[in-house]
């Protein structure tokens, strides 16, 4: 399958948005946004995130985004790359990804107390642009009960059809969804600021939501229904012929 029609195949059309969503929603958690000041101002090499000059607050916030999709991005696609040894259990394995997106999402909602621990490296990367990219992987490699929960279930969904192409634009998605608001932070714009502080204001009820959408994706792959929409979806995309 080449990468025209890899983009257009039916469960990879639903996936990505579902990925990007994945990702703002893992950056407006309240593991992550209540922390992006103090994180741009470590990039930037200065304690204070609003005395940064936005130019350099900006490449800190982009090279930190480059640091975390590395890692996330090898997890996704690992995961992948496993699964094609799997593929004759595809069936079975869907249903396991159904299983634990189920379980992710209600630790985004906070029902399950054993995974609502943050597990943090101690080291810490120089402040400023030399150690920003490091600083991300930091963050990627620390469990958190939000970042966790999205990561599990976007891997889940782009792990099961054993393809690792597919997996690596999935998880970019997720990146994406997870990284450019960090860089319309660091730019300052208006409407953003103004965005984050509503969503503080109703963080709560978006975990809640956000969680729900997890476990209602969970329950399709556990009973079967995602695999059989997104076939459908397949058939219907391969028959279309346009107009033009």
């Amino acid at each position: 399958m080449g990468p025209g029609e890899l983009v257009s195949e039916g469960s990879l059309l639903v996936a990505l948005p579902i990925a990007l969503a994945a990702g703002l929603l893992a950056f407006l958690s309240p593991c992550v946004l209540p922390l992006v000041p103090g994180y741009l101002g470590y990039v930037s090499g200065i304690t204070d995130a609003a005395d940064a000059r936005r130019s350099r607050t900006v490449l800190g916030a982009a090279l930190f985004v480059l640091g975390f999709s590395v890692i996330f991005l090898g997890v996704v696609v690992l995961g992948s790359t496993v699964g094609v040894f799997f593929l004759q259990y595809g069936g079975l394995i869907e249903r396991i990804a159904g299983v634990l997106v189920i379980l992710m999402g209600l630790v985004f909602i906070g029902q399950v107390t054993f995974f609502q621990r943050t597990l943090k490296p101690t080291w810490r990367p120089a402040t400023g642009l030399a150690g920003a990219p490091l600083l991300g992987a930091v963050f990627a490699i620390g469990w958190t009960p939000c970042i966790g929960p999205t990561l599990v279930a976007v891997t889940s969904l782009a792990s099961y059809q054993g393809d690792p192409g597919r997996a690596a634009i999935i998880g970019l998605f997720y990146c994406l969804g997870l990284g450019i608001p960090f860089v319309l932070v660091a730019l300052g714009l208006g409407w953003v600021t103004n965005s984050v502080a509503w969503v503080k204001k109703h963080i709560r009820a978006i975990n809640i939501v956000g969680g729900s959408l997890l476990i209602v994706i969970g329950v399709l792959m556990v009973t079967g229904l995602w695999g059989l929409a997104m076939s459908h979806l397949g058939v219907m995309i391969s028959g279309f012929l346009p107009a033009l």
